[in-house]
């Protein structure tokens, strides 16, 4: 078993308990509209391609988060000078798949350790974070987080940013569905296709 696999079982095995946990507090009320939930794990079009693979996920949008200026535009985030973040906004029933769950894939996918990088990829664009809705994302989120390291699931604390969401700005029309019209880019066959092969096979009950 390689480093990466074991670390996503023990993702899985860690964040299957948390879940239970979390839901020990009462019967938790189905919500009537779906939930948006917002993350941040690198470049856009890996993580885009990876919750557009998830059961009760209506909508996954490529966009920028966390900056100081508004209506970016790629070119002006890829400077760093921004504050933006590359990240996703995901549209969800919750009835289908709980917000515990989103997470479970977003650490199983991507390293949250490391500082403004992820692999090649180096800025604060490409910083780790959940930028969170309401209070109880908050909680689920640094609960999750204080789990993982607890348990040393990583060999290096968890940097992931826990930040209240605030504008989302949707990408150009070209970076969504990029995985999925791009399928061989080169990007794509060598950070995208991995992750998402991984979600297909270890989260085989999530994918549609």
């Amino acid at each position: 078993m390689n480093r990466r696999t074991a670390i996503t079982r023990a993702v899985t095995a860690i964040l299957t308990g948390a879940s239970i946990v979390m839901g020990s507090g009462g019967t938790r009320a189905e919500e009537p509209k779906p939930a948006t939930a917002t993350f941040a794990g690198g470049c856009f079009w890996c993580t885009e391609a990876v919750y557009a693979e998830l059961k009760g996920v209506k909508s996954v949008t490529s966009g920028y988060i966390a900056g100081q200026v508004p209506n970016p535009t790629y070119k002006d985030v890829c400077t760093g000078a921004t504050g933006h973040a590359e990240a996703i906004e995901i549209e969800y029933d919750p009835a289908v798949v709980s917000f515990e769950k989103l997470l479970e894939v977003f650490f199983a996918t991507h390293d949250p350790t490391t500082l403004n990088r992820q692999g090649a990829d180096v800025g604060t664009q490409y910083r780790s974070g959940v930028f969170y809705h309401d209070d109880e994302q908050k909680r689920i989120a640094e609960e999750v987080i204080a789990k993982l390291d607890a348990a040393q699931v990583f060999p290096r604390k968890i940097v992931t940013e826990v930040t209240k969401a605030s504008t989302f700005y949707p990408a150009e029309d070209y970076h969504q569905d990029y995985f999925a019209t791009n399928p061989f880019q080169p990007y794509c066959q060598a950070v995208a296709a991995p992750k998402v092969e991984k979600v297909r096979k270890v989260f085989k009950d999530l994918v549609k």
